[in-house]
């Protein structure tokens, strides 16, 4: 499975493409296939993402799991402090990614 990742251009937030848009929740992303490197070229030139790339994934039902820690690490938000996580009330999420 490979999802997409990236920086939106206008709060810099860590996005994942869930096939129509960008989320910021990576339990979004779905499976882009071979099709990864054509939706970036044209989701950044359109302005809309910055810093995007293609990753590894494996499918899980809660959604895609990054198979990179890097990239689970950018899945969950900052790591320094639990309650700044994008769902610090939720340890299930947060012990998911990690």
């Amino acid at each position: 499975m490979n999802i997409l990742t990236g920086n939106d251009l206008k709060t810099g937030a860590v996005v994942w493409w869930d096939g129509q848009n960008w989320s910021l929740h990576v339990e979004d992303a779905v499976d882009v296939g071979d099709q990864g490197e054509a939706i970036l070229a044209r989701e950044e030139a359109a302005r809309r993402v910055n810093a995007s790339y293609a990753i590894a994934a494996e499918a899980t039902p809660e959604g895609p799991r990054p198979a990179h820690i890097k990239d689970r690490v950018r899945a969950l938000g900052p790591t320094v402090r639990p309650d700044l996580t994008l769902k610090p009330d939720d340890a299930a999420a947060i012990a998911k990614v990690i």
